[in-house]
């Protein structure tokens, strides 16, 4: 048996760009997760670490992430972890390592600024 599960709970960082398959829509925007920075027992500061990750919606919550989130929106997801590989323009090998989500919860969205 296996298991690819993921669970995040962020900070979106970018706006949601939306692409089209044929007819079915995905959204593609990075979500930050950050680990606080703290003192170990022996006085070492750690510096607060933050991750970010690529985040792919597929069809209906594609349309939702397009009028919903926004930069800064708070989300709770789950989803499977992909990666893909593909060559560049100039024949480069890329990889890229994706959340292709199933659920989602938008927690809070960002202030509007006065």
């Amino acid at each position: 048996m296996s298991v690819n599960k993921v669970i995040l709970v962020g900070n979106v960082g970018k706006d949601p760009e939306i692409r089209y398959v044929g007819s079915r829509p995905y959204a593609t925007f990075t979500l930050a997760t950050s680990e606080r920075a703290y003192t170990t027992a022996q006085g070492v500061q750690v510096p607060e670490r933050t991750e970010w990750h690529n985040i792919v919606m597929w069809d209906h919550q594609a349309e939702t992430a397009e009028r919903y989130i926004t930069k800064g929106t708070k989300l709770f997801l789950e989803g499977k972890l992909r990666t893909r590989t593909w060559q560049d323009h100039n024949t480069i090998k890329r990889t890229v390592t994706e959340i292709v989500v199933e659920q989602f919860d938008i927690l809070a969205r960002p202030q509007a600024k006065v």
